[in-house]
């Protein structure tokens, strides 16, 4: 299971830009002011790339003509205190090798941000290093990730995202939601729908109803100021038919016919299972086919998360392929792109965690919210009419800053309230228009 992500923002320029405006939303129910035009962010959630795997040679092919330096920070040409250069990360490369990304392995290999025990694990007892962990995809249209470099190229680039905590997948999704480490690695399941297809044995709920401060979460505070939310996921509905059963594997999974994650939905990468007040709930959980409807409709929720089944992911192992993972986000953003709802909606891809993938720039410190240690940096990249087109950010930012953003454009202007990392990271307006005034 798990994801990783990108940028992207999709919003006509409005008539005026001025702070504070509020526009009307295109969504058939009226919702809540916002502190800008952007009146729908839509989040497509991928998983386990880091930055230089995607971007490493972009960055060294995309020169500023007038200081002759890359434009963004790639990693270097061959690996350090070595002449081996890196595995060239494709469709075939990417099914065949699954890095070891436990937080137990992540942190050794990231050595104090040293980031030298990737490669290989000599001064320590780890043995996840692994010269396939240092895997760059190429630059340009034979690329597999051609088009999220294009994306890039139109858009502004954020080359200090940072995965929220060193691990694996299901902890860093939770910082999508609460800001906060909530656990380690894949440790739980959501008691949801589904449940009974997941691999992973232990299971969990946070009960947000009858305890709400201690489980605060970004879908719970939402509902409570009334502004619309939903998480797209592919394969929801066909897990629902299934009942207590598991759905047959689509044929074109590549370790079909197994009838869990990867080829079938999984409740564990969608973090708004875990809570009580929120698990399955229908205006909440909805199947990705719901989407195109839902646009059709003009009936786009404000906050949207959407997550693929898992071999669409772009995950590596498994025998699944970064292609048909592109092919996801390309379908999704063209449909936002050509709907009602394209000029007031901001789209944002990104990706749960790296993987366990070599990235050279080292993590900040551990986080003095929560006390975990930041993993390698993953993709973020923002695109569209009100983006800072043609630009890379610098700005640290984290998962937490996506929540941090919708506190502050839906729910009156005020960060933290979730009581995490939301009080402290950076907001997104390093990678929007200025005269948005989206704060940094």
């Amino acid at each position: 299971m798990r994801v990783g992500t990108i940028v992207i923002v999709v919003l006509a320029v409005a008539a005026s830009l001025t702070a504070g405006m509020s526009g009307v939303s295109s969504a058939a129910t009226a919702a809540p002011p916002t502190k800008s035009p952007i009146q729908h962010v839509v989040v497509i959630v991928q998983e386990n790339h880091t930055f230089d795997n995607y971007f490493a040679n972009y960055c060294h092919d995309r020169v500023n003509p007038k200081t002759k330096k890359p434009v963004c920070d790639g990693g270097p040409s061959t690996y350090p205190g070595t002449t081996t250069p890196p595995v060239v990360l494709d469709d075939s490369t990417n099914a065949k090798f699954d890095p070891n990304h436990e937080q137990a392995c992540e942190v050794p290999e990231i050595d104090g941000g040293k980031m030298d025990d990737f490669f290989s694990a000599p001064r320590t007892s780890s043995v996840c290093g692994d010269p396939r962990n240092y895997a760059y995809a190429a630059s340009g249209p034979s690329s597999p990730v051609a088009y999220y470099q294009q994306l890039a190229t139109k858009g502004a680039l954020a080359d200090r995202y940072f995965q929220s905590a060193a691990g694996e997948s299901t902890s860093n999704d939770m910082y999508l939601w609460t800001a906060r480490f909530e656990f380690v690695d894949n440790a739980y399941d959501a008691k949801a729908v589904g449940t009974q297809c997941s691999t992973t044995l232990a299971k969990t709920e946070y009960d947000d109803v009858t305890d709400p401060t201690a489980n605060r979460n970004l879908g719970k505070a939402l509902s409570d100021a009334s502004v619309s939310w939903t998480w797209y996921g592919e394969g929801y509905a066909a897990m629902q038919a299934a009942g207590s059963g598991c759905p047959v594997a689509p044929s074109e999974c590549p370790v079909a016919p197994l009838h869990a994650s990867p080829c079938v939905y999984d409740p564990g990468d969608m973090p708004s299972q875990f809570f009580t007040s929120s698990v399955d709930h229908p205006a909440h959980m909805r199947d990705y086919s719901q989407l195109a409807t839902d646009l059709a409709a003009n009936k786009l929720p404000s906050v949207v998360f959407i997550k693929a089944v898992g071999y669409k992911t772009e995950h590596p192992g498994l025998g699944q392929q970064i292609t048909p993972g592109v092919a996801f986000v390309r379908q999704t953003v063209d449909a936002i792109e050509h709907s009602t709802a394209a000029k007031h909606t901001l789209v944002l891809l990104t990706y749960d965690e790296g993987g366990g993938y070599y990235d050279h720039v080292a993590p900040p410190a551990t986080s003095t919210v929560d006390n975990q240690p930041y993993g390698p940096r993953i993709p973020m990249i923002a695109v569209g009419p009100l983006a800072r087109a043609g630009t890379v950010s610098g700005t640290q930012l984290e998962h937490s800053s996506i929540v941090r953003f919708i506190e502050w454009n839906w729910l009156n202007g005020k960060a933290g309230q979730l009581g995490g990392r939301d009080a402290t990271v950076h907001n997104l307006g390093s990678l929007l228009n200025p005269a948005l005034r989206v704060p940094s």
